[in-house]
């Protein structure tokens, strides 16, 4: 079976497309997201040409009448996409030329697709950084408040998943919150090399029309005009370096969906998540799932997979565009609308978290976890390092045969294993005097959580230009 040939491009051909070659190789199916991008470049495309001359004004404002129309139609409903024309360029200039006639013929004067695609692209990957921009504000703003209201909340800092030294649950939260940080910088960065105008290039060589790509660049809000035409239309760097960025934030949400997992679970009893982020069973009616953390660390393999589709997409194309990189879009679509749902559910689960004090306090009582402070206490009565090491793993072995805690040992128990320590040895045993000891920046004092939390709010005003709360 065949059908009629994209006249777009069909003078060439004798013979029209097989229809399951032309359903193959159409992507409208997909790529219709990018109308809003897609018109909103052929308007300032078609400025452009006016100014320069290549179209009249008359000829420009029925252009750009013709395509608000379209545009408005297709967020009407009112639009029946064509596989026939292939991608979201043709159905729209088709549908121009029927509403204006011949005029519309002239918008794709000094452009290829190849060169509006990058386009469009570039276009919707800004818009969607912008929103995600937002997104991870809100979710580090939820963190640091969270780490301030939990500054005294003690709970033990594990190693290897094993008790290592009390901390604060403020200082923990804070930890994510740097990790998320780091990202939101990342993506920061991104932006500046997604915001760089192919429109121009034409299909790989530049136009012979006397264009004017600064003109165009400043309607469209880019930086710049991209310099080389040949790698204008051929590279998705942009597009995988966005996919790079999401790995790395999924990778942080999922560590930290980890943790959530576990400390809700009723053997950590660490934390409540509020009911509206948990589902419960069809069989056991006693169970509350954690399936938000749960589905957000599941979806971290969904956008590694969707990195390496597009490294693997880019590393073998000769310059300049190739037919593969149509493939680009769906990967990159998927991580976008990936990002922005595991944002919109942590935003709103952190700062409703619940800290169940007493269990954790409990917990950082058990596992021996202010031994370190012993052994720092022994190191400043003039104990070498390696000797304290040695005394205190003798004092825990005592502690887990006689099933007590450092704490919880008289002075005389500990006089046994070294005569330097004196009854001030218990101001730094307790769990309130270990995390309390650790007095410097960076350090789990809760007077250093709340000055640490300020900090974090007051880089993230100056970062978002915004005031801190």
């Amino acid at each position: 079976m065949t059908q009629q040939t994209n006249q777009s491009w069909g003078g060439r051909f004798s013979e029209p497309t097989d229809a399951f070659v032309a359903a193959f190789t159409a992507s409208i199916g997909f790529d219709k997201r990018l109308y809003h991008h897609d018109i909103r470049g052929s308007i300032a495309h078609a400025t452009m040409l006016s100014q320069v001359g290549v179209l009249t004004e008359d000829e420009r404002d029925a252009i750009i009448d013709g395509l608000s129309d379209i545009e408005r139609d297709i967020e009407a409903g009112n639009i029946e996409w064509s596989v026939a024309l292939e991608d979201i360029h043709m159905n729209i200039e088709a549908r121009l030329t029927d509403k204006i006639g011949i005029t519309g013929k002239k918008l794709h004067t000094g452009r290829s697709r190849n060169d509006q695609i990058a386009t469009d692209i570039r276009l919707y990957l800004r818009d969607e950084i912008d929103a995600i921009d937002l997104e991870l504000t809100r979710l580090r703003e939820g963190m640091i408040t969270l780490a301030d209201r939990e500054a005294d909340t003690i709970m033990p800092g594990f190693t290897h998943l094993q008790t290592a030294q009390p901390v604060t649950f403020g200082h923990h939260v804070l930890a994510w919150q740097e990790m998320i940080a780091r990202d939101h910088e990342r993506l920061r960065d991104c932006r500046k090399r997604v915001n760089v105008l192919p429109l121009g290039a034409a299909a790989l060589a530049g136009t012979t029309y006397p264009i004017d790509r600064h003109v165009t660049a400043e309607l469209l809000g880019f930086d710049r005009p991209a310099e080389n035409s040949l790698d204008a239309v051929s590279d998705r760097d942009f597009a995988i370096e966005f996919t790079s960025f999401a790995s790395l934030l999924l990778m942080h949400l999922s560590r930290i969906s980890e943790e959530l997992v576990l400390w809700s679970s009723a053997q950590f009893d660490f934390i409540d998540l509020p009911d509206r982020f948990c589902t419960g069973s069809s069989i056991m009616p006693q169970k509350k799932n954690p399936d938000v953390p749960e589905l957000v660390r599941g979806k971290t393999g969904r956008v590694y997979g969707h990195l390496m589709s597009l490294l693997t997409l880019m590393k073998s194309q000769p310059l300049a565009y190739n037919k593969d990189n149509q493939e680009d879009k769906e990967p990159l679509f998927d991580s976008v609308d990936t990002v922005k749902g595991c944002l919109r559910a942590f935003g709103d689960m952190i700062p409703a978290i619940e800290a169940k004090n007493a269990s954790m306090y409990e917990a950082a009582r058990k596992g021996f976890s202010t031994a370190t402070d012993l052994a720092d206490y022994l190191v400043r009565q003039g104990v070498a390092f390696r000797d304290a090491h040695e005394i205190v793993g003798k004092s825990v072995a005592y502690g887990i045969e006689t099933g007590k805690d450092l704490s919880e040992m008289t002075l005389s128990e500990l006089k046994q294993f070294s005569d330097t320590i004196e009854q001030d040895v218990f101001e730094v045993l307790t769990l309130e005097g270990s995390v309390a000891a650790r007095n410097h920046i960076g350090g789990t004092a809760p007077n250093q959580v709340r000055a640490s939390a300020q900090r974090a709010r007051d880089t993230l005003a100056h970062f978002t230009g915004g005031t801190a709360q």
